[in-house]
């Protein structure tokens, strides 16, 4: 292979990391708001604007009335923990978990709560598990998209209108991307790092009535921290979810968040988003059709996820490798990738297959990803090369 194989075009933007994800197009420090920076969260100036935060949530992602949503501390772990610490423990639970992530939740219900009714229903990397065994009359905790595997649920079919129990949902990869249904889900977490391109430390919770009802009349047999407490005197403390956060805020990555919302806005909503990281999707697999040594983590199209793509190297002579010399190889057309300067931050998560893992949220443009296949083609016949 020598350089004058290297493809012509190079992608604008580089980042495609899964989180922090690339920022919004256009994207500049001098575009935030800065009033309410060295302001106190409290005053008038800090709290309009975590307000401001709020409700261009729920207009962004359409969150239906009634549903409240509050600003929390600790990125998407710390509003998932918060769910399932402040209201499982009331009936049985079925943790469904295809991914790190949601192994993790699994882990923490079975060795940190210790829950006793607690079934795992659970699939390895590239498929959803068999979702009618879940069992209703159960609270259940899932992700809709797996963020380290690649793999999402086609749509909120699977969960019955008249359920029991509580669904837990972490969104946190598939929030402003794909279309919750948000009449299934009574709790819904996510973090502005992700398809916003926003930044970390905080994490965003969605309560449908449903889940505060069982916040107001189920006390958990644990002792809560503070920083988990929803409650006070058996209510709902409302003010979490009027911009009274519970511990203090980054208000820079507030107006950071509210940026990138707004910018949301401009390119169609919802529907603006969705199409976009759809755009993306179909680029990155297209050239995977196109080729006969890449193929989707995910087997089933229908659950494909068009944010964080995950892809696997099927060439025989790389199959043919240990798992440690297929990592290597994996890595090797990652670090190739990194130095060209056209890719940075896409290598499989730690615990997941070796493989790639390419962000294509909104926030990244079509053109990038186009520009980025070819290349991606080019370190892996580098990376083949070496292993002869």
């Amino acid at each position: 292979m020598t350089e004058l194989m290297k493809p012509d075009l190079r992608p604008a933007n580089p980042n495609f990391s899964s989180g922090p994800c690339s920022k919004r197009p256009g994207w500049k420090a001098e575009n935030l708001q800065t009033a309410s920076l060295g302001r106190s969260h409290r005053s008038k100036t800090g709290k309009s604007r975590l307000v401001q935060a709020i409700d261009l949530t729920r207009q962004l992602l359409e969150v239906p009335d009634g549903y409240r949503i509050g600003i929390v501390p600790a990125s998407d772990t710390g509003a998932v923990e918060m769910a399932m610490w402040s209201l499982l423990g009331a009936r049985g639970v079925d943790m469904v978990a295809w991914e790190s992530f949601g192994s993790g939740w699994v882990t923490d219900a079975i060795k940190q709560l210790k829950l006793e009714n607690c079934r795992k229903i659970e699939a390895g990397y590239g498929a959803l598990p068999d979702l009618d065994q879940i069992n209703f009359d159960n609270d259940v905790v899932f992700t809709w998209n797996g963020t380290t595997s690649g793999v999402r649920v086609p749509n909120g079919d699977f969960i019955p209108a008249d359920r029991q129990g509580l669904t837990i949902c972490d969104a946190t990869s598939a929030a402003f991307a794909q279309d919750l249904a948000f009449d299934k889900l009574d709790v819904v977490t996510f973090s502005w790092q992700k398809a916003l391109g926003g930044e970390g430390a905080h994490g965003v919770l969605i309560l449908s009535p449903r889940a505060v009802e069982r916040l107001e009349s189920y006390t958990p047999a644990w002792p809560l921290p503070k920083i988990f407490r929803l409650t006070k005197g058996g209510k709902l403390i409302e003010g979490i979810f009027s911009g009274a956060t519970i511990n203090t805020p980054s208000m820079l990555a507030v107006e950071d968040a509210i940026d990138a919302m707004e910018w949301g806005q401009s390119v169609g909503g919802l529907a603006g988003m969705m199409k976009r990281a759809d755009a993306n999707f179909k680029a990155i697999q297209d050239y995977v059709d196109s080729v006969n040594w890449l193929e989707n983590l995910a087997d089933d199209p229908a659950t494909r996820s068009n944010t964080s793509v995950c892809l696997k190297i099927t060439d025989p002579a790389v199959v043919a490798l240990d798992s440690d010399a297929q990592a290597a190889f994996a890595n090797n057309m990652v670090s190739l990738l990194d130095k060209q300067g056209v890719a940075y931050d896409i290598g499989a998560y730690r615990d997941a297959p070796p493989g790639l893992r390419i962000w294509a949220g909104a926030t990244v443009e079509t053109s990038d990803i186009e520009a980025l296949m070819p290349w991606i083609g080019y370190a892996f016949a580098e990376a083949k090369a070496a292993l002869t």
